[in-house]
């Protein structure tokens, strides 16, 4: 099918064999709404100086993006999943991890310095803690994602790495019509887009002889772009207008098969496990 105007409920009609990961993720988002806490933005000026040497925003001290109470979102959220009628292995771990957070004092600031690559705490289900996690930071962020992009110059940044939260990238995105096409990375964690080089690889940086493209019969408007020095893969939006359906990455799971049947490598930063969620 054509993705152009989809939604997410018929991307998943059309790809069946996403309905379990389609509806755990429901679930999640779910869990991580019902926080109200919101990120406050930050004195951009202030942070100016960090922005040009390379320095994600929230890991900028000068910014001074207050991401404690995102972190005690991201609990809440654990204890909404914990406490689901469905009783499935989700629900068990989340029960796992409830347990484990409480017992920590300072387990939301842990948590943040966690999410943002800190060895500030060990959990028994670190993958679910991640996803969870990010989730509900990505809530508790979205309102700095449309200023911070207004007010940065993309040209200045041009970084293999999200300007918001210093994640690489999940998924990218061409957008524009040639000669003056451009690509966009996606950042999985925070949800941010940012301009990356069109044909550079995101991965190891190789020039633009090195990449190629692989299509997937049937997915119009979705391929892989990969890199034949490093083997890595990033799956590319090429186009408009399907953004909340197309660069969840969850959605395009079975591109991620295709390429590692191809023997390609896995470099993008995701936030799925494909043995953990989709079905064999």
């Amino acid at each position: 099918m054509s993705p152009r105007g989809t939604n997410r409920d018929a991307w998943v009609r059309a790809h069946p064999y996403l309905v379990p990961i389609a509806r755990f993720c429901a679930r999640v988002e779910a869990a991580a709404s019902a926080e109200s806490g919101r990120a406050s933005l930050p004195e951009w000026e202030d942070y100016a100086a960090d922005f040009h040497a390379g320095v994600p925003l929230l890991k900028s001290a000068d910014a001074e993006v207050d991401l404690e109470p995102g972190g005690r979102g991201v609990l809440s959220a654990v204890e909404r999943l914990a406490a689901d009628p469905t009783g499935d292995e989700r629900a068990a771990e989340a029960c796992s991890l409830g347990r484990e957070l409480r017992g920590d004092p300072h387990a939301p600031r842990h948590v943040v310095d966690w999410l943002m690559g800190e060895p500030a705490l060990a959990s028994s289900v670190p993958g679910l803690l991640r996803y969870v996690g990010w989730t509900a930071m990505a809530a508790f962020v979205a309102p700095i994602l449309g200023p911070f992009a207004a007010w940065r110059n993309e040209e200045k940044w041009l970084r293999n790495y999200c300007p918001m939260c210093g994640s690489g990238p999940a998924m990218a995105q061409l957008v524009g019509n040639d000669p003056g096409r451009m690509r966009f990375l996606s950042c999985g964690c925070c949800r941010t887009r940012w301009r990356y080089s069109r044909t550079g690889c995101p991965f190891c940086e190789a020039d633009a002889r090195r990449l190629s493209t692989l299509t997937v019969e049937g997915e119009a408007g979705l391929r892989i772009d990969f890199c034949e020095l490093c083997k890595g893969y990033l799956k590319t939006y090429d186009g408009e207008g399907d953004e909340a359906v197309l660069l969840l990455d969850w959605t395009s799971l079975h591109l991620d098969v295709v390429a590692l049947d191809r023997g390609l490598k896995p470099r993008a930063s995701s936030l799925y496990a494909l043995d953990a969620l989709t079905p064999a």
